[in-house]
């Protein structure tokens, strides 16, 4: 109890930012629950749309996101694709992104990883390109219901995927969240963002909650001073202790 009395600051990776915006204060459990429920069936229906999906790189110093991105577009267009997608959708750490995109985007890229300086590639286990303008679809579903939801201000800071900055106000926070869904997710800026400090001033401890250790990780590769102080607190094993 006394570290949810001391909090600072709180953040979530992609849907895990309404989780963050509850815990603040800003939402209500159930009808956070229900918007998810409702960006997750549009995100779906969205993909099922176009053959897309997502690529998680790791890049040498070397590595130019961008121009990859370019010639994998052009790569598709000469398919006869129109408007083809393929970007940046995750900034996860220092050489680290995933890449999402049409499909035939995201296999060219594997095929010449060698070329753009991608020391490893690997599809991700997704329906599609999410954080990525083939979610527009998603947009208006998610519009519609944030505007009925009551949203307060945050009784502490939490951090944006779409910009790394803090949430101001109610609006502030229904806007950016239908933003989202079509935005880069910047993780690696919002760690920066959340740990700036002077130096020589302490980390504060910060706790991962929920199944895995993957923000854990990620965290050791952008702050490793700040990773000292991290704890994993699993959810569900508390739970499953319990009712033993």
């Amino acid at each position: 109890p006394q570290v949810v009395e001391r909090c600072v600051a709180a953040a979530g990776y992609s849907v895990g930012e309404f989780a963050a915006l509850v815990f603040a204060g800003a939402l209500g459990f159930a009808e956070a629950l229900y918007a998810v429920k409702v960006r997750a069936e549009a995100m779906q229906k969205a993909s099922e749309a176009v053959p897309s999906g997502m690529l998680s790189v790791i890049g040498r110093r070397e590595a130019n996101y961008k121009f990859a991105c370019l010639e994998a577009r052009n790569h598709c267009e000469s398919l006869g694709i129109e408007n083809p997608v393929c970007t940046v959708s995750n900034y996860l750490f220092p050489d680290s992104r995933v890449i999402a995109g049409h499909l035939q985007a995201l296999e060219f890229l594997q095929e010449n990883a060698r070329k753009y300086y991608f020391k490893r590639t690997k599809m991700l286990p997704v329906s599609g390109a999410f954080h990525t303008r083939l979610m527009e679809p998603a947009v208006e579903p998610l519009a519609e219901v944030l505007k009925s939801i009551e949203i307060q201000k945050p009784l502490l800071c939490v951090y944006s995927n779409v910009d790394g900055k803090k949430y101001m106000h109610s609006k502030h926070i229904q806007k950016l969240l239908v933003k989202q869904v079509v935005s880069p997710v910047l993780w690696e800026q919002t760690m920066h963002s959340v740990y700036e400090r002077k130096q020589g001033t302490e980390f504060p401890y910060t706790y991962e909650v929920g199944p895995g250790n993957q923000l854990g990780a990620i965290l050791k590769q952008c702050n490793l001073k700040a990773w000292k102080q991290y704890k994993h607190v699993n959810a569900l094993e508390d739970e499953e202790a319990a009712e033993t």
